[in-house]
């Protein structure tokens, strides 16, 4: 029987050879094939195109986000919930590919549901934009960048998270095709001290200012507002009053 050399040892990615580096990444494993599985679906994917918007308050969070989806040029669907409840006191926005988004929120809120069993109480928001983070590092869900906020212990929280997996803490934060217009509102918009009512009002600016110029956004808006109290979605098919 021959004996393996440590060149045939050295290549693996595992801790026999001292790489640790994804000791704390999700169980189910790398999909190596994800990106070329994005490239040969192309424009027969849908995709949610998507302005997504959070913004941070003392009281809680605000989520907003548009509601149509497209497969290519085409809208494919113009009822698209794409901000979801994934924690008793955290919701997750979507945008990129519904298929790997659908299939996120519904691993994140076994992976919480797992935590408050095992432990008695509930993740923290930390814990849980780790969580997101390292699921889309893995690689298995391709093509989404979605927003995180909620509300713990030590307040409420806004992440952006990207398609890589960084996780960046902030006030206020936009993600999809319409994000620069979107993000030209709120820069003139956001202040230090916002309530949930003039967040609200924020985030609809924010949303409805995309929808008037990006293709891929349109059709109403979803509000989510996050307190400790819990999550609370409204779905609106028009901007009339909300401002």
């Amino acid at each position: 029987m021959r004996t393996p050399t440590h060149d045939e040892f050295s290549g693996r990615l595992d801790s026999l050879n001292g790489d640790r580096s994804n000791v704390f990444g999700p169980e189910l494993g790398e999909f190596s094939n994800a990106d070329r599985r994005a490239d040969e679906l192309g424009d027969k994917e849908t995709k949610t195109g998507t302005t997504t918007v959070g913004i941070k308050t003392e009281e809680g969070v605000v989520l907003a986000t548009d509601m149509r989806a497209s497969m290519g040029y085409m809208v494919s669907s113009k009822d698209v919930q794409k901000v979801e409840e994934i924690h008793p006191t955290g919701a997750l926005t979507i945008a990129g590919s519904v298929s790997a988004a659908q299939s996120l929120i519904s691993s994140l809120r076994a992976e919480v549901r797992l935590y408050e069993a095992r432990r008695g109480e509930d993740m923290s928001m930390q814990a849980l934009s780790t969580l997101v983070g390292n699921f889309l590092r893995s690689g298995g869900f391709y093509v989404v960048q979605p927003i995180l906020g909620g509300v713990d212990e030590t307040g409420p929280h806004i992440y952006s998270i990207d398609p890589a997996g960084s996780i960046l803490e902030e006030e206020y934060t936009v993600t999809g095709s319409g994000s620069q217009y979107a993000l030209g509102v709120l820069e003139q918009e956001f202040e230090d001290g916002l309530s949930i009512e003039e967040a609200k009002g924020v985030a609809t600016k924010a949303i409805r200012s995309a929808v008037e110029r990006d293709l891929a956004s349109g059709n109403g808006i979803n509000i989510a507002v996050v307190t400790e109290d819990g999550v609370d979605i409204q779905r609106h098919q028009d901007f009339e009053g909300l401002e």
